[in-house]
């Protein structure tokens, strides 16, 4: 293996050795492992590359490589939205095939957003991706440009995109898709979206009377939970139809795989003028920087998979990992619980898997009574089997210094029969998750529920039927008895009912043979894309570093320093981080009570 072209010398295959990760993250100070990190303010001035020789255009795309784009100056609105006054941000369309196979039909438009750089040396373009998917680059990159990316924003134009179907590019449009739980919502997203404090903002509910959250507005589509693969295969035909209605160009459901988008990455890049591609992908985008490897391997520059997946895993794995995962990390805080270290009044008893059986048995009669409640504006509610799991599972699934705050809401819950602590302290734990974060939160755009099932179910082969469905789901559940999640289980029977999906991929691995040094990071204890993906991905690429987060976090580019220096230095020049680098967590972010 030889070394890319802009950063030491890549570990082979063989000699890769991967950290151990710690299941339950650890405070402590940031720790480069001999990466020679350090502070993005303290970073050298630019180095300016070598120039690369123009990479070479698809035959029959050049006039879209080719195309001149109106940069217009656009404030930090959320939008594309014209300013008069110079902002630092600029807007764009850019014009790509709707069909790669057939260029010359019909064309659609991807919005692009950049951060311009302020230093006097620009480097190149840094493209970013927030993850989802259905993530907004365009949203995303207002607040991570001076934060997040503070430490090259001087040296490169920072740009975030919407990738098609999604937000300002050409959408996918769906009656009802900002409802929450109209008719024609989709069933609950799991796996590979980004659930983090996003499902915060739905916690508090949206209901225009008096803002106060009741059942449905805490968990869309919780039905959800007792069905079968027929009515996941109705529903999801009903919700493509829907959408095929709704947008101005229908047959996009057809084109909105992740492979397209990273043609149309190429493009946006060949339109900056760089001869290979600055990238930083964040969770999904991890696979959508993967498969550009794929794609152009020799296009590779300095990419940064930052809480990556697994590109060689089918769909049904992606999600069976994720329950998994879930169940580990409540098994881990039971464990905690019994033991007296995680708080006082542990209301469960016995041996561990007693333990879990009786938490088990709370929130399954939760199915016919409800736990009364009060919402945060004094309004008396009730709380639910499904929203009961949502808030148990993200705090498990965060560091064990949090894990107080569920053991005194379950002794509320299974003692006094009252789910009131249980609401409040998942709100608490979750903003003081948000506020660690040196950037936003995933931007949702108004279509992303929809964009979610639009590129997740055209990214997968469509396999199987409904016994072999139902018999997955229930196996399923007999191993994940309670971080089972029936909308997860069933997604391959959504998506066969969605009836756009792939005739031409596999899940596959990735090698990315002729990139430069890719940069893949993993969080030991990452709830939403587990740390066995980022292992895997780095293993498969042929010139790769692993940077190991021993935190219980996802994105660590935006939740943890030490990582962000690393970037920083790697984007700035060329420097990976040293075989076996790891991390520490940031200190904690306190609850606010």
């Amino acid at each position: 293996m030889n070394s890319g072209g802009s950063g030491g010398t890549a570990r082979t295959a063989g000699r890769r050795r991967v950290v151990a990760g710690v299941l339950a993250a650890v405070a402590g100070v940031c720790l480069g492992v001999g990466a020679g990190v350090v502070p993005a303010v303290a970073v050298p001035g630019p180095v300016v590359a070598a120039p690369a020789a123009k990479a070479a255009v698809p035959e029959g795309l050049e006039s879209f490589y080719s195309q001149k784009v109106e940069w217009y100056d656009c404030g930090a609105t959320g939008g594309m939205e014209r300013s008069a006054q110079r902002t630092g941000f600029q807007c764009a369309k850019v014009k790509v095939p709707l069909d790669y196979s057939k260029p010359d039909g019909q064309t659609i438009e991807v919005a692009m957003k950049k951060h311009l750089a302020t230093g006097s040396v620009r480097q190149g373009s840094l493209f970013i991706n927030p993850g989802g998917p259905g993530g907004s680059g365009v949203q995303y990159v207002e607040g991570a440009a001076e934060t997040a990316f503070a430490g090259v924003q001087g040296s490169f134009d920072i740009i975030g995109f919407d990738p098609r179907g999604v937000g300002q590019s050409e959408p996918l449009s769906c009656a009802g898709q900002n409802a929450g739980n109209g008719d024609a919502a989709p069933v609950q997203q799991g796996g590979i979206n980004d659930e983090q404090p996003a499902d915060a903002a739905a916690v508090q509910g949206e209901n225009p009377d008096d803002g106060a959250a009741d059942e449905d507005d805490l968990t869309p589509w919780a039905d959800a939970q007792a069905t079968d693969a027929a009515t996941f295969e109705s529903r999801g035909a009903a919700v493509s139809a829907n959408c095929a209605q709704n947008s101005s160009v229908p047959e996009i459901l057809d084109h909105m795989d992740t492979a397209t988008a990273a043609r149309d990455m190429d493009v946006m890049r060949g339109v900056m003028g760089d001869s290979k591609l600055n990238y930083l992908g964040v969770s999904y985008g991890t696979y959508l920087g993967a498969t550009y490897l794929d794609l152009f391997p020799t296009r590779g520059g300095r990419i940064i998979l930052d809480s990556a997946m697994d590109p060689s895993i089918s769909r049904a794995r992606i999600h069976a990992d994720n329950m998994e995962h879930n169940e580990n990390a409540l098994r881990s805080y039971v464990d905690s619980c019994l033991a007296g270290t995680a708080g006082d009044g542990c209301p469960l008893s016995g041996t561990s898997d007693e333990a879990m059986a009786q938490l088990q048995t709370f929130l399954e009669g939760l199915d016919d009574k409800p736990l009364p409640m009060t919402a945060n504006n004094g309004r008396e509610t009730t709380l639910g089997h499904a929203q009961a799991q949502t808030y148990i599972r993200f705090i498990s699934n965060r560091r064990q210094e949090y894990w107080s705050y569920l053991t005194s809401a379950l002794a509320q819950a299974m003692n006094d029969g009252n789910g009131t602590m249980l609401y409040q302290n998942y709100q608490k734990v979750a903003t003081a998750y948000d506020n660690a974060a040196t950037s936003p939160p995933v931007a949702r755009t108004q279509n992303s529920n929809y964009a979610f099932y639009g590129v997740h179910c055209t990214d997968y082969p469509d396999t199987g039927d409904a016994a072999s469905w139902n018999a997955q789901a229930d196996n399923l559940k007999k191993s994940y008895p309670i971080s089972y999640d029936a909308a997860s289980a069933y997604t391959d029977a959504f998506c066969h009912g969605w009836g756009h999906t792939t005739t031409t991929t596999q899940p596959h691995r990735v090698t990315g043979q002729g990139s430069d040094t890719v940069v893949v990071i993993g969080n030991t204890a990452d709830p939403q894309t587990p740390y066995s993906w980022a292992t895997s991905l780095a293993d498969q690429l042929e010139n790769s570093r692993l940077l190991t987060v021993n935190d219980a976090i996802h994105g660590a580019v935006n939740r943890n320093s030490c990582a962000s220096d690393a970037v920083s230095t790697f984007l700035l020049d060329g420097t990976p981080p040293e075989e076996g680098a790891t991390c520490q967590a940031n200190p904690l972010e306190p609850v606010k009570d």
